[in-house]
């Protein structure tokens, strides 16, 4: 349902009214159908930028920005555990010694490691829930660092979801608002993180 919308919402062919009508019939169900149906296509690496905005065309700006980031937090929860259930032991057993010290590394750091790649621009979201469970960090300060990381760009998708037929609204344009202090602070973020590892380089 989420992907479907998105793609078709955001070439232009449906207007918010009409795809609400779609769900209506749905009623106070319609979030529990489109968060496990949108944690499921983050786990199959669909967009997560149009499934937020998905969600904001369906529900609006408010009540759809916390039904995006709790689909996307479900997510990619069950990416990293299906990546540390089938992918941490083979890696842990080809690693060299260079892999061994990053993924030492990022365990050391891991709240701010997932934070990091959270915020910082050009990062692709599903690679990172993938990636994460190659490493010891725990779920829980995985499922922490991504809810407080992507909580912007989700607001952002979401608000400019809910505004697909006003992108002069106040939401639209503070989403916009946001999509760019998020560059600029992301590339901020990746900068003092590239510091902190050639520190902890030097420091060997």
């Amino acid at each position: 349902m989420g992907a479907l919308l998105a793609a078709v919402a955001f070439s232009g062919g449906l207007s918010s009214d009409r795809v609400r009508d779609w769900i209506e019939p749905l009623g106070a169900a319609a979030p529990f159908v489109f968060i496990p149906v949108s944690a499921l296509l983050t786990v199959a690496l669909f967009p997560a930028p149009l499934l937020a905005g998905a969600s904001g065309l369906l529900f609006g700006p408010v009540l759809g920005f916390p039904i995006s980031l709790t689909a996307a937090v479900l997510g990619a929860g069950a990416a990293f555990t299906i990546s540390r259930r089938f992918g941490a032991e083979p890696v842990e057993l080809l690693a060299g010694p260079r892999l061994r010290r990053l993924q030492d590394r990022i365990e050391r750091r891991g709240f701010m490691a997932v934070l990091y790649a959270r915020i910082a621009p050009g990062v692709p979201y599903n690679l990172v829930n993938y990636v994460a469970g190659m490493t010891r960090i725990r779920l829980g300060t995985f499922l922490a660092a991504t809810a407080l990381g992507a909580a912007p760009r989700a607001f952002a998708y979401t608000a400019l979801g809910g505004s697909l037929s006003d992108l002069t609204s106040p939401y639209a344009i503070v989403a916009g608002g946001v999509l760019v202090l998020m560059a600029v602070g992301g590339a901020g973020f990746a900068w003092r993180g590239g510091l902190l590892a050639s520190r902890d380089q030097a420091s060997r």
